[in-house]
C-alpha cells in the first residue's frame, strides 16, 4: 500500500515494530483502507528471539538473518526466558489500535509457534530442507524439547500481554510446520504447541492456529484444542474443514497469488471457497498465507466487499 511505503521511507520494519505509535498507525491505516472485519497488529514473528539472546536483522531480498544460529546444547542453555516484558512495545501498539477502534473492529494479536521459531533460530534464516533443525530434533531430542519449552515460556507471556492490552483473539503462526511428517509432528511438536495453545486460552480469547502446507497435519493440529484452524490454499476448504471437524472454526483459504488475477477469475475462486463453506457458521474468509508484495490494492478492496456482501445474504441449513 502506498501509505505503508511512505512510512517505510522513514523507518525500517523493526523500527516500526518498536515504535507503538507508528505500528498502530500502519495497522489502522490498512484496516480502514481495505475495509476488513478485523485488524491484525503490525509486528514481526521473530521479535521474541531478540529478548532470548538471539539477535537478528533483515537482509534485503533474503529476509531475516539470525546472526548466531543455535547449533549446540550449550547455545540453548544460554537462552533467557525472563525478558518477555521487554516486548511491551507490541502490547502498547495493541492498546493504541484497540483505543482507536473501540468496539467497532476487533484486534488480532499474534505470535510464532514453537516449531517455526525454533527452526529459524537453528537454521539461521530461510531454509529449503530444515536440515539443521531436523538434525537437532532427531539427534538431540532433549535439547530440542528444552528449546521449545523456553519458547513456550517467552511466547506465552508475550501473547498474553497482548490480550491484556486489548487483543480480542490470538493467532499462532506455524509457517514452516508443513515440512514435517505426521509422525514427527506428533512426537516432537504437538505436545509443546498444545501447551502453548492451552496456556493462551487461559487469557480468555479464542486461538487461531495456522500452518502452511499442512493438509496431512490438520487432524493432529486439531488436537492442540485451538478454536480455529487455519487452512492454506493447497486443500479444498470443505475437505480441510472435514479433517478438523465441524466443531471447530476454520480460516482460509484463498491463494494469495490469485489477487494478481483478473477480477473475473478472483471472484470465481472466492465464490468457490464460499460455496464450499456453505454458509456454515465458523468460516473466517482469509488468504491461505500472507499477502504478497506488489499485490493490487484495489483487488483486495473488491474481494473484501464481495465476501462481506455474500456473507450478509447467506444462510446455513444443517443437513
Amino acid at each position: 500500500m502506498p501509505e505503508y511505503r511512505a512510512v517505510r521511507q522513514h523507518y525500517s520494519l523493526i523500527e516500526i515494530c518498536k515504535n507503538p505509535e507508528v505500528a498502530a498507525e500502519v495497522t489502522i491505516a490498512a484496516a480502514e483502507a481495505l475495509g476488513v472485519d478485523a485488524a491484525i497488529i503490525f509486528a514481526d514473528l521473530l521479535l521474541p528471539l531478540e529478548v532470548m539472546g538471539v539477535p537478528f536483522h533483515f537482509s534485503p531480498g533474503e529476509g531475516p538473518v539470525i546472526e548466531k544460529p543455535l547449533r549446540e546444547k550449550a547455545d540453548i542453555a544460554r537462552l533467557r526466558t525472563d525478558r518477555a516484558a521487554d516486548l511491551g512495545y507490541v502490547s502498547e501498539s495493541v492498546r493504541l489500535v484497540g483505543k482507536h477502534f473501540g468496539t467497532a473492529l476487533p484486534v488480532i494479536g499474534f505470535c510464532g509457534a514453537p516449531f517455526t521459531l525454533a527452526s529459524y533460530m537453528i537454521e539461521g534464516g530461510g531454509s529449503r530442507n530444515y536440515l539443521h533443525a531436523k538434525r537437532m530434533m532427531y539427534s538431540s531430542p532433549g535439547a530440542w524439547d528444552e528449546l521449545l519449552a523456553k519458547l513456550v515460556t517467552v511466547v506465552s507471556e508475550y501473547a498474553t500481554d497482548q490480550v491484556t492490552a486489548g487483543a480480542d483473539v490470538l493467532q499462532i503462526f506455524d509457517s514452516w510446520v508443513g515440512c514435517l511428517s505426521v509422525e514427527d509432528y506428533r512426537r516432537y511438536v504437538l505436545p509443546r504447541t498444545t501447551e502453548l495453545v492451552q496456556g493462551l486460552q487461559k487469557s480468555g480469547v479464542p486461538i487461531i492456529y495456522f500452518g502452511t502446507d499442512s493438509a496431512t497435519l490438520l487432524p493432529s493440529m486439531k488436537e492442540t484444542g485451538a478454536e480455529v484452524i487455519g487452512l492454506d490454499w493447497r486443500i479444498p476448504l470443505d475437505q480441510g474443514w472435514r479433517s478438523v471437524g465441524h466443531d471447530r472454526a476454520v480460516q482460509g483459504n484463498l491463494d494469495p497469488a490469485l489477487l494478481f488475477a483478473s477480477w473475473k477469475e478472483l471472484k470465481a475462486r472466492a465464490d468457490d471457497i464460499l460455496h464450499r463453506a456453505g454458509g456454515r457458521p465458523g468460516h473466517i474468509f482469509n488468504l491461505g498465507h500472507g499477502i504478497l508484495p506488489e499485490t493490487p490494492v484495489e483487488n483486495v478492496k473488491a474481494l473484501t466487499q464481495f465476501v462481506q456482501e455474500h456473507s450478509a445474504k447467506t444462510t446455513f441449513t444443517p443437513e
